[in-house]
């Protein structure tokens, strides 16, 4: 996969040359002549504000120049992000239920088992939706000259999806329920950036295949909420 210009998009041959261990020069861009990637010389602390600013220079740089399906030890980082992001949906889970005193109450009897399981299927489920909607969505907005992977879409949403860390802090200070909704569209926002930055097309086409993916989700997780009855059933016979 080859590295891009975080100013342009524009494909680069070689983004640093280095004579010296210390000593480098970084390239600049054939097409819009300045500097290919200026992050290489900043600090994590810089690329993390331009990130949170969505600064789409910024995704280029992690989508293309870093975190590329190429790169050494992606795989890793990859399984790593999914199960950090799944966990993070489970923390999301029990804030926006409100069930954490009663989850945390529960977990010594065997009641937590089928609340347990409930809540890994919609876990498992709304993510299957939401992912599979946003790559159907990304190939239907592409040209059909452009060819996109579903491992790249999968690293930029992962990627984007930074802000979901902050579920943790509400796992043990109150907030008001305003903080989660606040935290769903920020993240929602950063998706869509970096789906631009990923498919070159649109922000707008980029918004609502993030918009229809989260209602995908939505829909998968609800499809599972009118059915309680019976799957606490199943496992109070398996119980028995």
């Amino acid at each position: 996969m080859e590295k891009r210009c975080v100013h342009c998009g524009n494909p680069v041959k070689t983004l640093l040359l280095q004579y010296s261990p210390g000593n480098i020069r970084l390239m600049k861009c054939d097409k819009c002549k300045a500097v290919a990637d200026e992050y290489i010389e900043c600090d994590i602390t810089i690329l993390s504000i331009d990130l949170i600013l969505h600064k789409r220079k910024a995704y280029r740089h992690l989508l293309y120049n870093v975190l590329h399906r190429d790169a050494v030890g992606v795989e890793g980082i990859l399984w790593k992000s999914i199960f950090g992001y799944l966990f993070l949906d489970a923390c999301r889970h029990l804030i926006s239920n409100n069930s954490k005193e009663e989850f945390a109450s529960s977990t010594s009897s065997l009641s937590s088992i089928p609340a347990c399981g409930k809540m890994l299927m919609e876990i498992l489920l709304g993510n299957f939706a939401f992912f599979g909607f946003l790559v159907f969505a990304t190939r239907f907005l592409m040209k059909s000259s452009q060819v996109i992977w579903n491992k790249d879409v999968l690293l930029a949403i992962l990627v984007s999806s930074y802000f979901k860390i902050f579920l943790i802090a509400m796992m043990v200070w109150e907030f008001p329920s305003s903080v989660l909704f606040i935290i769903d569209v920020f993240v929602l926002s950063s998706n869509a950036v970096a789906l631009t930055v990923l498919t070159q097309v649109r922000m707008t086409g980029c918004i609502g295949a993030c918009i229809g993916a989260h209602a995908a989700k939505l829909a998968a997780n609800r499809v599972l909420e009118v059915l309680p009855s019976g799957y606490l059933r199943c496992f109070s016979i398996l119980d028995w």
